[in-house]
């Protein structure tokens, strides 16, 4: 293939032990056909978009780059709080890494076909499910949140059965490592140390060498692991982001949002939304995502601890997870709201918080769209008030606490045009909301992509006005309300 990887890739996770992987070839796909491709992904390898658009047989699976030593890795985990045993990459086949300047990045297929580790499933993505992964991938890049890219998005018309026939898909997926906490876990449910110690090796080596300086480097990689956890919790919650299968082998080891399926951002603010038809006991709620990745964190502390073999130790890395994500997230509202962290402030500013989400939840206020419009209330008197007053139902209530916000304003040095300028860089205008995927989705299935182009373009830039997209902030239609994902999305 004519693409500058075929000089560059390589594949460090193929170095482990032949137990870690099953060496495989993608299946191939009759009359595949482009989709789309992030030329911003594409760069982070050293792909422009023209190379990129060239490289379609490598994107379905057809070829295979000079260098690429395909596999699929096993790992196992925790599903939905119970222990699942062995899974695995069951339609995921890593290409192997490329060479940045920022570092080695991974390339994965998605959908390429079946596994070892398939467990009765196809292998297969369907354009639907791909659509949404490419899309959210390359927004939550965007919002400045930690996550697997997409490079490129391709489809076929071959048929495959989910709850109808649907068309299949796969979406190249790039991040420095795909390693998981049920990697870990897969070794010490199978009283494997040894398989476990390479692993952890191989982990702390490529990506956190410094650990190596430590006393107990293995207990520094749970801590490290937890703090990333915290922090990324808090992102997620501070934008309305919902993961929906927070079980423990979707979670990323670099604190990356990985394996987009169910996900969705918040609209009617509800601590107890879940965003994952299939998740029926609410285990992954949005209220309940920061305690589920300290969850998570336990599971992963557990199959650490025949290289930690201390617990005082293990928990005091634990210990690291609510401090972290108490920190980021009393940083990340402070500056949505656009005020500054003054000590003598801080319990003040919890009351202020609290009866905020208080309100919202009352009157079920769009989550995006209240704290891009926080931003034209002016400290001195009322007349930017409307935007988002109007998304109250009950806006005496809104006034109340607009009057307790205002107060606080008081001890900002920040005038109006400053704060405002402040929030709007950390509010976005724009995320993707499942009607949205939907109608890009619906579009896709009659071959016309340029929704998908379109709104790649708008949410590249979630944070500027771009007037000219205006619809795309707007409150999702009637319609949206009856739109349901679930673990086959």
């Amino acid at each position: 293939m004519p693409l500058p990887l075929d000089h560059t890739l390589d594949n460090s996770y193929a170095a482990l032990p032949p137990a870690f992987y099953t060496r495989l070839m993608p299946t191939p796909l009759p009359a595949p056909y482009l989709v789309a491709v992030s030329d911003q992904a594409a760069e982070l390898i050293g792909l422009d978009a023209a190379q990129a658009a060239e490289g379609l047989q490598v994107w379905i699976g057809n070829a295979v780059p000079q260098g690429a030593t395909p596999l699929a890795a096993v790992y196992s985990g925790h599903q939905f709080g119970v222990w699942a045993g062995q899974l695995g990459d069951g339609r995921a086949i890593l290409l192997g890494d490329v060479a940045t300047a920022a570092g080695h990045m991974e390339l994965q297929w998605k959908g390429a076909g079946q596994t070892p580790y398939s467990r009765m499933g196809d292998g297969r993505a369907v354009l639907r499910s791909s659509i949404r992964e490419f899309l959210c991938s390359e927004a939550m890049a965007a919002l400045g949140l930690p996550t697997s890219r997409a490079l490129a998005l391709a489809g076929s018309d071959q048929g495959v059965m989910r709850e109808t026939v649907e068309t299949a898909a796969v979406v190249v997926r790039m991040a420095p490592s795909f390693v998981r906490f049920g990697s870990f876990e897969h070794w010490y449910y199978r009283k494997q140390p040894e398989q476990l110690k390479i692993l952890a090796d191989y982990v702390i080596a490529r990506f956190f060498p410094a650990l190596l300086e430590q006393e107990q480097p293995y207990a520094a990689l749970l801590q490290e692991v937890t703090e990333r956890t915290a922090r990324l919790m808090a992102q997620w919650q501070s934008v309305g982001f919902m993961h929906g299968v927070m079980n423990t082998d979707n979670m990323s080891i670099l604190g990356l949002t990985l394996d987009y399926g169910p996900f969705g951002f918040m609209e009617s603010f509800d601590p107890g939304h879940i965003c994952n038809h299939t998740d029926q006991h609410g285990r992954y709620n949005y209220a309940n995502q920061p305690e589920i990745g300290h969850w998570n964190c336990y599971a992963l502390a557990q199959a650490l601890m025949p290289l930690i073999d201390d617990v005082p130790l293990a928990q005091g890395a634990l210990d690291r997870y609510q401090p972290v994500f108490a920190a980021e997230m009393e940083r990340l509202l402070h500056a949505k709201l656009g005020l500054s962290q003054l000590p003598e402030h801080a319990e003040a500013d919890r009351a202020l918080f609290d009866a905020m989400f208080g309100v919202m939840e009352a009157n079920a206020v769009d989550f995006t769209l209240f704290f891009r419009q926080l931003s034209r209330l002016k400290r001195a008197d009322t007349s930017g008030d409307s935007a988002v007053r109007d998304l109250f139902i009950d806006r005496e209530a809104f006034d109340r606490w607009a009057a307790q916000y205002r107060t606080r304003l008081q001890h900002e040095a920040a005038d109006d045009g400053e704060r405002a300028a402040a929030m709007n860089r950390v509010n976005p205008k724009y995320v993707l909301r499942n009607y949205l995927a939907q109608v890009a989705i619906e579009k896709a299935q009659n071959k016309d992509f340029s929704e998908i182009h379109r709104l790649l373009s708008v949410l590249r830039h979630p944070y500027d006005e771009q007037p000219e997209h205006a619809a795309y902030a707007a409150l999702p239609p009637d319609w949206a309300s009856h739109l349901e994902v679930s673990c086959s999305s």
